[in-house]
């Protein structure tokens, strides 16, 4: 199965100084690397964008533009932005809030049957709503 993989899983791996991990970290880490090997990590727009704002220097900006290229997209069409929308009011519905992005990440990877690795715990209240579904690996975190 795909995984569709969150900004803070890919932050954490990309962004952060080699040795500076938790045990925890470096695991979640590990994780990521295995889903890269098998070629089951997913990446979308929202989400690239997301993980390549804020870095000040241009050396490790395009340092890490570049090992992202190497990731395909899938376009995002008008039924995910819809799907996410109606997700959104769904959770609203049910006093969860989130942004934007959170239910276009739920959105996509619901229509393709992914599911999501991230750190945010925001998606385990999406999840107890939506039919998305995490990574099993933090499911307990």
């Amino acid at each position: 199965m795909m995984v569709l993989v969150d900004t803070p899983v890919w932050s954490l791996a990309l962004r952060r100084r080699p040795g500076h991990l938790s045990g925890s970290e470096q695991g979640l880490a590990n994780v990521l690397a295995e889903l890269i090997r098998e070629g089951r990590a997913q990446m979308v727009g929202p989400i690239r964008q997301e993980l390549l704002s804020g870095i000040r220097e241009e050396a490790q900006f395009k340092k890490i533009r570049d090992y992202l290229r190497a990731f395909h997209e899938p376009p995002l069409e008008a039924e995910d932005y819809e799907d996410a929308a109606r997700m959104s009011n769904q959770c609203r519905s049910r006093g969860i809030a989130g942004s934007p992005v959170d239910f276009l990440i739920c959105a996509a990877a619901h229509r393709r049957s992914w599911t999501i690795l991230t750190t945010d715990r925001d998606f385990q209240k999406y999840a107890s709503v939506l039919p998305v579904h995490l990574h099993p690996t933090l499911r307990n975190d």
